[in-house]
């Protein structure tokens, strides 16, 4: 019985490797941002949105874009939102000279206060400067129903 659990256990990592190795492997961005020969330049076209007006229980989205003026790959990274009451999601693979990147911000009215609302979002990319940029929302929560989902975007 113990030779068979081993086979078992020996024939999954060999089924899982097998398919690991399929799948691209993401970019070591720690070492693009050692090496300055592969920094390039950006621009943000979205830095403050504003939402208008959400309902109490809606999902507001957003979208925050990054043009790479550059001649090398960007790398959007270490990209995270000011709260918890904030998700985000965003281009992980590399973005060629003159394409742009997303950053794709969704806040929860449910996990804030009625009124205006100012939230950030940070992101860090192997621009020049290596700075971290703060990217703003706001807007206006007011009661409402808690069974609608609001879609605001750029």
């Amino acid at each position: 019985m113990p030779k068979f659990f081993i086979l078992l256990l020996l024939a999954g990592g060999i089924f899982f490797s097998a398919c690991n190795n399929a799948e691209e492997k993401p970019v070591d961005v720690t070492s693009i941002m050692k090496d300055s020969t592969k920094f390039t330049t950006m621009e943000w076209l979205d830095t403050s949105l504003d939402f208008g007006t959400a309902k109490k229980g809606e999902k507001v989205s957003l979208v925050f874009r990054a043009k790479n003026t550059g001649d090398k790959p960007l790398y959007l990274y270490d990209v995270r939102p000011g709260c918890g009451c904030t998700l985000v999601d965003y281009t992980k693979e590399a973005i060629a000279p003159g394409k742009e990147g997303k950053i794709m911000a969704e806040y929860d009215t449910n996990k804030g206060s009625l009124g205006a609302i100012h939230k950030t979002v940070y992101a860090r990319s192997n621009n020049s400067n290596h700075a971290q940029t703060t990217l703003f929302f706001s807007g206006t929560v007011v009661m409402g129903d808690s069974t609608s989902t609001a879609k605001h975007k750029s």
